[in-house]
């Protein structure tokens, strides 16, 4: 059987920040997969901390990639907010990594899941920001790249009503207080994967 090769594009979200790398979420999900009878190779990420929309493409790059992915999964626009990018902008740069995913998956768009940014409202580390501004920001990006993901007919995955619990669950917090922990990102595992296996079947 030949290995099921994973491409995951992102953020901090996407590498697991402040957490293991088997607590990663792409990791995760490859286990869940290999747990279900699947041979799954280690997921090829492409993903700093930090980056934007812009930053992603700029990276994606420079990674010269050649080669096409069963499976791939697109994480990004946290950092646009945070620094107050607009989303009309996010609406363009995110259209074009959205239409790169489904290259790099072989022009399956079935093959290529969004996951929903993040709401960093709630979180220790916005303790003294405006939390409910936030949190319509990251409601109107998602808004946005849901919209493309439907128009695109790729999978999505919200995975911010998870996150939005941290505000009741400090467990699911990593120790800075910001990025999710392996234990949070074990949901969005448990919610990737179903997705993933459909595009595998």
């Amino acid at each position: 059987m030949t290995p099921i090769t994973y491409l995951a594009l992102g953020d901090s979200y996407t590498i697991g920040e402040q957490v293991a790398y088997p607590e990663c979420f792409p990791v995760q999900a490859a286990a869940l997969l290999q747990e279900k009878g699947y041979q799954v190779d280690k997921p090829v990420i492409i993903a700093t901390t930090g980056w934007t929309t812009d930053e992603l493409s700029a990276g994606i790059a420079v990674a010269h990639i050649t080669q096409t992915y069963d499976i791939v999964t697109l994480l990004i626009g946290v950092n646009n907010q945070y620094r107050g990018r607009s989303v009309e902008e996010y609406r363009q740069e995110f259209t074009v990594l959205l239409q790169q995913a489904i290259a790099f998956a072989g022009h399956r768009p079935a093959h290529v899941v969004v996951l929903s940014i993040p709401d960093w409202s709630v979180t220790p580390f916005a303790a003294d920001r405006d939390r409910e501004q936030i949190a319509r920001e990251i409601d109107a990006y998602n808004a946005v790249n849901k919209a493309i993901a439907v128009e695109q007919q790729v999978q999505y995955v919200d995975i911010t009503p998870f996150t939005r619990e941290a505000s009741k669950d400090l467990s699911l917090v990593a120790p800075d207080g910001l990025h999710p922990s392996g234990k949070d990102y074990h949901r969005w595992a448990l919610a990737l994967a179903p997705r993933l296996e459909q595009a595998l079947r």
